[in-house]
Formats: structure tokens, C-alpha cells, sequence
């Protein structure tokens, strides 16, 4: 092992017994300590101001300056008693990460030179302005055209994060164009409200409001952070850009739901702690199936606040881990040959009458209702999967999906055995009343102290990228460094545009004299067989179902420049400007900024490859061979030809086998680099990322597999990147 690796090994092995306890309390002490809440507001906010702001909140109505200006008194008092001397609105650009900057509440009491006090009106709560041209915009704003804005969104709770006030806020162009993830969401939540609701009073004139739900599940790797030093890949990229597959990884099964290490446990349990602060309901720690690797899930709730706690999450996952001496690993494949990481997004809708709408009823109406939002959603997925499926496909999602256990890159739904037959018979029946759906059953075990297990009414399927788990969707295929936004934003505006249409079909049935069931229930039949191609309950990696997915029309594109195209289809741009989440420009910039991330994260990629290859592994090779030639010269002075013949043959095949790999590595480097010129020189975006992932992506594998070959020839203790066996298993 080399003296800079076993440095590194070392370094891991000391912080085995690091373990930062936070201090024992109940969690409700504490819970929400950090967040501006609603009983936290009603302590520094008059009565007035809480009563016209909760119905802003509510009602989408626009907050009057007066409000706003006592809303910040009552937030800056509120904060400065935890410690906050400045304040920043946290919005969300199109980086899938976040973004602030920081102003002090310091103001003049006069004038310059006059004693200063502290200030925060309304104004500054409700509106800043960051510079528009230093983000990705796709055009819409140029570096002479800077000026952008930011507006608070009340919906989602202010914060404090050690000395500052973070308020979330949406991020606008100085011509109202969204440059950010937030805006279109919370657009797409209200177009689904709004959809929903109309459809819901079909059912029960009392509901005035649906809201749409989201839990994720963040899955993650943890590495030691003295190793995750010494690998420019995973500084650089995030994920290991060469390394031969450990002896041992996840073949044995032995790590998922395993006892957590505990150095692990210690990080978990401090990442619960932080989270609780911010009023982040973490729900669920355990050990996913490949080493070293891990998963968090919350409770559910509402979708915009769940995606702030999101990205906030990761934010603090980041923070604590390098207390703990770990690099968290968000990227979604880090190490090849193992599971790669998601963030599934269970989705669902619910009324403010407290019903689920993708939980059975107990009444014919009510399970009418049930299939009703179950096959709309069938439809919209079936309609848009491709827009789906670039809602979610990323550079780094792409090598995920489709390999151990992630779904593959094609939308398909996943209902059960109980569920596809009871859409199998409403397309055959004549009336409504043959819905009927079963209460979970009991599994009797057979043994006498073990209680009956409830059967759900659907299982699992986890080749599937939209499943239905029950009483909500699992949108699988969503990355794990990604901003939920994006998903969420495109599965909302789908449905939202899908429910409108089945509306106004349905009164077009009752104006003409059909009853409201016989209606509901006819257009009901019509979309069951109509989105039928959407649902497979089958093995999603099987080359047979990529055969009938084509078949079938599904969108089964793999290349990531392509899928993007999806959101500038003809039907994308219809949804979008039907459900009000994003103008024609807007997804034309969108697309341009996906094509220009796509670039230079394979650009990036490419420079890191060619740096470790020519800095790293050539001289490494060639080191190990000089010693090996030696060896040989020495043989031959000491022994007889013959005998030294024999005994110099297994070195010289080495000789001659790293000279072959060294080579062919150093040839495709060479290749790479050229067409990456060329790429370079190709102006429009979409032509210059299709150049990327067609002529200079294919060059990764091919250097890959040969230095992976070299790093089982050459000694160990030359090789200097630390190998998978030492970064997968924390000890």
C-alpha cells in the first residue's frame, strides 16, 4: 500500500471511536426550536396580522405591505433572540441546489456616521434582488442584463441557521420569467388544487381545498473523509471514475437493514438531532443494500414544505458529516457494480376533509372516487412519461437507472394483482357498483405467539418507476442529489391538466342527460383502456419489456441530451401553458441550461479522468514495470539462461500486459481529449451535449476497464488511489 494511502487508512481507523452525542432530552423539547411556525408567530405577531396572513397563506391572496412590515418585526425580534444578526432570502436556482446571501440587520439611525440600529421591514422580508446573470438562465438573462428578484413565499416557514434569518423565496427575471425550481411548483400546486377540488365536489360539495403530499426517502453514501482526499474523482465529480470492483460488496445480501455501524449511528443520530430543530419529522434510519451505504425518510407532508426540508436536510447531512470525519456521497452512482442511490417520492392528495384520494373508500361512492383520481393519474403518466422521465434524468441519474435495483428509464405504473383486476373488469362492466375493493386480508402464520400480518393490497415492485404503494405513488426513479422540485412540479401540472379534462368531459356527459355516476363512471371505462399501456406489473429490466414498451409507445430514449427534448414537445408545452407553471420561453431556457449542465458535467468528468490517467495510473504502471524489468536483468545475471528464462517468464508476461493496457489507455485518453475539441467547437447547445454523450462519453468505459485491469496487476503498495475494498466499509 502506498505511504499517502495507508496515511489515509490510518487517518479512518483513528476516527472510529469519534461519537457526537446530542444531549439526551425529549424530542419535543426541542422540536421546532429553529423555525418561524405558526405558534411561534402567534407569540410576536398580533392577532390581525395572523388572521391576514394565515388566509394569504391559505386563500393565495396577496399580502398588503402593512402586514408584511409587521410580520418582520415580529421575525426579526424572533430571531434575534436566537442569536440571528443577519438575514437572507434562500432560494432555489436552476442548480438543483440553493442559494443566499447574507445582509446584516445594521442600518443607520440617521445617517452615515450616525449610531446604527437594528431593522427589517417588510420590504426587505418580501423582496431582494441577487444578480440574475450569474445564474443559469438559459438566455433569459445575459451579464448585461443582471437585475433579478427574489419574493418571499409565506407558505413555507422562515428559519435560523446559526447567527442568520433564512426566509424561502422564489427567484424571478426583472421580465417575470421563473429562474428557479420553487415558483413553478408552488404554480403546480395550485393548478392541482384547483383541478382536484372541482373534481372532489363531484363527490362531496364540502371540500374546498386538496393538497398535494410528499415523502421522500434520501438515500446516501458516507465515506471516510481522509480517503474521499486522497480520490480527486469523488472531490471533483462525486463518484469514483475508476476502481476494480471489491472481492466483497453487496452480493451477500448481509448489509441492508444490518446493524448500523456505529460510527454511523452517532452520525444519525445527530443529523435526527439538528433536523428536529428545524421541525424535519425524520422518521426512519437504517442501512440501504449496498456498503456503506444508508437512508433517512421523514413522515410525509405538504409538497412545497417538504422540498424546503429537503434541501435544507442535505445542507445539514453535509455539516454533520465532516464532524463525524465522513464525506457525504449524494451523487446517484458513486461506485460502480453496487446499488446506486435515489430519492423516492411518495406523492399523494388529500382534501382538507381529511380524506386521502388514493385511499379505498368504505362505500361505493367513495372507492368511485378512490378509482377516479387512481386512473387520471394513470392517464397524465401515460400522456407525459417522456416529460416524466426528463424530469428526472440527470447525467448522474442516468447511470442508475436500470442497474440493481433502481428503476429502468422508461415510465411505467405499477397497480398490483388486486388493483389491475378491478380495472380489467370496470373496462368489460356495465355499471359502477362493480367496484369493490377488498379490505387488506389476514396472513395467518401459523404460529401461536406471532399476531395475524394485514396484507396490503398491492406489493412491491422496484423495476417499476411509478408505483402504487397503497395509498400514494412511489416516484422511484427521482436521483438522490436532486431538487424534488423538478419531479414534483412536472407530476402536479400532469394531473392538475388531466383532472380538468376529465371535468369537463363528465359535464359534458351530464349536460347531455347522463346521471352524474353513469358519467363519472363512462369516462372512467374510456381512460382505463385508453392508458392500459401505461401499466406493467412484470421485471422492468428484462429486454422483453424493453421490446413491448416500444410497442407500446412508451418513451424508452436513454441518452440524456434526447430525453430533455421532452420538455419542448408539442403536448409538454400544452401542459405547461394550460395549468399556468411555465411559459414556452421558459422551457426553452430550461432545456438550454439541462443541455449546459449535461456538457460540463461530462466535460468536468473527462478532465478528472484524463488528470488521474496521466498523473496517477501511467507512472504508477510504468514504475511497477521498471521494477519488474529490473527484476528481470537481475534474474538473468544471477541464474543460467534457461533457468532465468523460466523463472523471468511470469514477469515478462506482466511486463508485456501492462505495456498493452497502458497503451490502449493512453490512446483512448489521447481520442477523448480530441473529441472533446471538437465538441467544444459546436455552438448550439443541444447539438454540442448529443456530441458529449455520443462520441466523448463512450470513452469512459473503455479507459476505465483497462485501468481497472492495471489496479490487479500492479503492486499494492504503488497503487495510490485507495481501492473500493478500503472505501466501502466503514469500520
Amino acid at each position: 500500500m502506498s505511504s499517502l494511502r495507508f496515511k489515509a487508512v490510518e487517518e479512518a481507523f483513528k476516527k472510529k471511536a469519534l461519537c457526537i452525542e446530542p444531549p439526551a432530552q425529549f424530542t419535543s423539547d426541542y422540536y421546532g426550536k429553529y423555525v418561524f411556525t405558526k405558534s411561534v408567530m402567534a407569540k410576536y405577531l398580533s392577532k390581525d396580522i395572523m388572521k391576514s396572513l394565515s388566509n394569504s397563506i391559505e386563500k393565495g391572496t396577496t399580502i398588503d405591505i402593512a402586514i408584511a412590515d409587521g410580520v418582520a418585526t415580529g421575525m426579526k425580534t424572533w430571531a434575534m433572540e436566537l442569536g440571528a444578526t443577519h438575514y437572507t432570502h434562500w432560494f432555489q436556482p436552476l442548480t438543483d441546489g440553493t442559494a443566499e446571501k447574507h445582509d446584516s440587520f445594521i442600518d443607520y439611525v440617521a445617517g452615515p456616521g450616525e449610531a446604527i440600529i437594528e431593522e427589517f421591514s417588510g420590504k426587505l422580508l418580501v423582496q431582494q434582488e441577487p444578480d440574475a446573470s450569474s445564474f443559469p438562465s438559459g438566455g433569459i438573462r445575459s451579464t448585461f442584463e443582471a437585475r433579478g428578484y427574489t419574493a418571499w413565499d409565506p407558505s413555507s416557514p422562515a428559519f435560523v441557521v446559526d447567527d442568520t434569518l433564512v426566509i424561502p423565496t422564489i427567484f424571478i427575471s426583472y421580465t417575470g420569467e421563473a429562474l428557479d425550481l420553487k415558483a413553478p411548483l408552488l404554480k403546480a400546486l395550485s393548478a392541482v388544487d384547483k383541478a382536484a377540488t372541482a373534481v372532489c365536489q363531484l363527490f362531496d360539495p364540502n371540500v374546498k381545498k386538496v393538497v398535494s403530499f410528499l415523502g421522500w426517502e434520501q438515500e446516501y453514501f458516507l465515506v471516510d473523509e481522509s480517503l474521499y482526499a486522497t480520490r480527486p474523482d469523488l472531490l471533483l465529480t462525486g463518484r469514483t471514475l475508476l476502481g476494480h470492483e471489491s472481492a466483497k460488496n453487496q452480493q451477500l445480501e448481509d448489509h441492508y437493514f444490518g446493524a448500523v455501524p456505529s460510527r454511523v449511528a452517532a452520525f444519525m443520530k445527530d443529523i435526527e438531532f439538528e433536523a428536529y430543530k428545524y421541525g424535519i419529522p425524520a422518521k426512519t434510519r437504517h442501512n440501504e443494500v449496498a456498503p456503506n451505504q444508508f437512508e433517512l425518510a421523514p413522515i410525509y407532508g405538504e409538497c412545497n414544505l417538504a422540498v424546503d426540508q429537503n434541501l435544507l436536510m442535505m445542507s445539514i447531512m453535509r455539516r454533520v458529516a465532516r464532524r463525524h470525519g465522513f464525506r457525504l456521497l449524494l451523487h446517484e452512482k458513486p461506485f460502480a457494480g453496487i446499488n446506486g442511490s435515489g430519492k423516492h417520492n411518495n406523492w399523494s392528495l388529500g382534501t382538507d376533509t381529511g380524506v386521502g384520494l388514493f385511499t379505498p373508500g368504505k362505500t361505493p361512492e367513495a372507492n368511485l372516487q378512490f378509482v377516479t383520481f387512481l386512473v387520471n393519474t394513470l392517464m397524465a403518466v401515460y400522456k407525459h412519461n417522456a416529460l416524466l422521465k426528463a424530469s428526472i434524468m440527470t447525467a448522474q441519474n442516468a447511470h442508475r437507472l436500470g442497474a440493481n435495483e433502481a428503476p429502468p428509464a422508461i415510465v411505467s405504473a405499477f397497480l398490483g394483482k388486486q388493483l389491475t383486476s378491478i380495472l380489467d373488469k370496470l373496462e368489460s362492466s356495465s355499471t359502477e357498483d362493480a367496484i369493490i375493493i377488498d379490505a387488506k386480508k389476514k396472513l395467518h402464520l401459523g404460529i401461536p405467539h406471532i399476531p395475524e400480518v394485514f396484507l396490503d393490497n398491492t406489493d412491491r415492485n422496484r423495476t417499476s418507476a411509478f408505483a402504487f404503494t397503497g395509498n400514494r405513488f412511489e416516484f422511484r426513479a427521482v436521483g438522490s442529489s436532486a431538487n424534488c422540485s423538478s419531479a414534483m412540479a412536472t407530476l402536479n401540472a400532469a394531473v392538475a391538466e388531466q383532472l380538468t379534462l376529465f371535468k369537463a368531459e363528465v359535464e359534458a356527459k351530464i349536460a347531455a342527460g347522463s346521471k352524474k355516476e353513469k358519467a363519472i363512471f363512462d369516462v372512467i371505462k374510456k381512460y382505463i383502456k385508453e392508458s392500459k399501456a401505461i401499466r406493467f406489473d412484470g421485471n422492468g429490466y428484462s429486454d422483453e419489456w424493453k421490446i413491448e414498451a416500444a410497442k407500446r409507445g412508451l418513451d424508452c430514449e436513454t441518452s440524456v441530451p434526447k430525453i430533455i427534448e421532452a420538455y419542448t414537445s408539442k403536448s409538454s408545452i400544452e401542459l405547461f401553458k394550460s395549468t399556468g407553471v411555465l411559459t414556452e420561453v421558459e422551457l426553452h431556457a430550461r432545456n438550454e441550461v439541462k443541455w449546459e449542465t449535461y456538457i460540463k458535467k461530462i466535460q468536468i468528468e473527462a478532465r478528472v479522468l484524463g488528470d488521474l490517467v496521466l498523473n496517477h495510473i501511467i507512472p504508477v504502471a510504468k514504475r511497477y514495470q521498471s521494477l519488474l524489468l529490473d527484476n528481470v536483468l537481475k534474474t538473468k545475471a544471477v541464474y543460467s539462461s534457461e533457468k532465468a528464462e523460466k523463472i523471468s517468464a511470469l514477469d515478462l508476461a506482466l511486463i508485456e500486459e501492462i505495456s498493452e493496457h497502458v497503451s490502449i489507455i493512453k490512446k483512448n485518453v489521447d481520442d477523448m481529449v480530441e473529441a472533446r475539441k471538437v465538441a467544444n467547437k459546436i455552438e448550439h447547445e443541444k447539438e454540442k451535449a448529443n456530441s458529449y454523450h455520443d462520441v466523448v462519453l463512450p470513452y469512459f468505459e473503455v479507459i476505465r476497464y483497462h485501468v481497472d485491469k492495471l489496479e490487479m496487476i500492479v503492486d499494492d503498495e504503488m497503487w495510490t488511489l485507495p481501492k473500493y475494498r478500503e472505501l466501502l466499509f466503514i469500520r
